[in-house]
């Protein structure tokens, strides 16, 4: 991960493929994951896995991005479905004839399969609660733009990022 970042469609087309819960993967959880899996980068190394410019927006971290993204690659589809309720939503669903993870370094591999691995019992309530939880978003007001680097300090003697409190 040493200086520059992966594709986002190839970051994202990784979670679609691996997430065990397809039918879960809402533009807002997919949105929130890659959220989850930039601030383990940062806590880890001190950068993001994505370009991505993170915004707190009414409902926690979202942009754009992500699912432009998803919509531009050939590898996923954006479908338009119906939630439990009858209420429209719209899912992130992989079509791509798999091994996504080749095209990842094994230390990204490492954060997004730790995001699945933490994210992938909750249901949405508990999902969210563990988004909001994360310190750009706790510490954060809604409205803004999130720089997740000012949430921990990198130490380059150990190579590793720590995280701190911001009063």
């Amino acid at each position: 991960m040493g200086g520059t970042k992966s594709n986002l469609g190839d970051l994202i087309a990784y979670l679609a493929e691996n997430y065990p819960h397809k039918s879960e993967l809402s533009k807002a959880r997919i949105t929130k994951m890659m959220y989850l899996a930039d601030w383990e980068a940062v806590k880890k190394t001190g950068a993001q896995l994505s370009d991505v410019r993170w915004y707190f927006h009414n409902y926690g971290p979202y942009v754009d991005d992500v699912v432009r993204a998803a919509r531009q690659d050939s590898r996923m589809a954006v479908l338009r479905e119906q939630n439990y309720y009858g209420d429209p939503k719209e899912t992130v669903a992989y079509k791509g004839s798999g091994g996504e993870g080749a095209k990842l370094s094994v230390s990204e591999k490492t954060i997004l399969d730790k995001v699945i691995s933490e994210t992938k019992s909750f249901y949405w309530d508990d999902f969210i609660r563990h988004v909001y939880s994360t310190p750009p978003i706790s510490k954060s007001s809604r409205h803004s733009t999130l720089d997740l680097t000012q949430f921990t300090k990198f130490d380059e003697e150990t190579q590793s990022a720590k995280q701190y409190q911001i009063k």
